[in-house]
């Protein structure tokens, strides 16, 4: 029997092994660059990426420590996510990477004989194997873009998008709900074009509101990595238009967002 994890996890590797190469080679100077997030550095973005990879460990590999870190982002939830970056970008880089790159393979290693079916706690709805190894890489391919930025490197586009597009079309409800807003009660047609031209769709065909565009900026918009309106995404229809000014493809609070450019 196929592993339905395999593929994405496999992805994941790819996506992680992409954000590596940017940064294996930085001298300690570059990992103090700051990046697009507000008051976050190359390191900040790397600390982060391991203290989730961390978090999801636990999740699927001990509940009840999991549930005490949940407990503790429960009690502070504007900061303690940054408590955790600022923890790790503390580390000198050398120490911060191998501790990065430990814990992804630890977590890989989990996925890739987690029990076919089994769902693992998140601060979210709990998740399967192939759900949380979407959300790692959805979070991998939004930090290595922050990181990507600061460094003035343009990364080239890749199908992988299509984990983080898929997301992002998922959590449409939740964007609404986490800002105390009812989701639309119809669905919504989207139709991206990937990096090689083909074209994603998500929802029926018939709905009467749709979002178009490159799958790279409906992943930029959804991962709030840019604003809508230095992006090539379109809405037909009030619904629509509410979703790309709100959407989001992570768990937590609501995201600020990032401003236009030239604002």
């Amino acid at each position: 029997m196929s592993d339905p994890a395999a593929p994405v996890l496999d992805d994941l590797r790819s996506e992680s092994e992409e954000v590596d190469r940017l940064v294996a080679e930085l001298d300690d100077g570059s990992w103090s660059l700051p990046t697009p997030a507000a008051g976050w550095t190359v390191a900040h973005q790397i600390a982060h990426l391991a203290w989730t990879d961390t978090a999801s460990l636990l999740a699927v590999t001990d509940e009840a420590a999991f549930a005490d870190m949940a407990a503790k982002a429960l009690a502070a939830p504007d900061s303690f996510v940054d408590e955790g970056a600022e923890a790790g970008a503390a580390l000198p880089p050398d120490q911060l990477l191998a501790h990065w790159r430990e814990g992804r393979e630890r977590l890989h290693r989990a996925l890739r004989s987690a029990p076919p079916g089994a769902r693992f706690p998140w601060y979210g709805p709990p998740m399967s194997a192939p759900s949380m190894a979407t959300a790692r890489l959805m979070e991998t391919w939004a930090h290595g873009q922050d990181i990507a930025d600061a460094l003035g490197v343009r990364r080239e586009p890749t199908a992988r998008l299509r984990h983080v597009a898929w997301i992002g079309v998922r959590a449409r409800d939740y964007a609404y709900l986490v800002r105390g807003e009812q989701p639309p009660a119809a669905p919504f047609r989207v139709e991206l074009t990937g990096p090689e031209g083909q074209l994603w769709t998500y929802g029926p065909e018939d709905a009467d509101q749709r979002v178009t565009g490159p799958a790279l900026d409906f992943c930029l918009l959804v991962t709030q990595r840019a604003h809508r309106a230095d992006l090539d995404v379109r809405a037909e229809g009030p619904d629509a238009g509410r979703w790309l000014d709100i959407a989001q493809a992570f768990a937590g609070p609501a995201g600020p967002g990032r401003p236009p450019k030239g604002a």
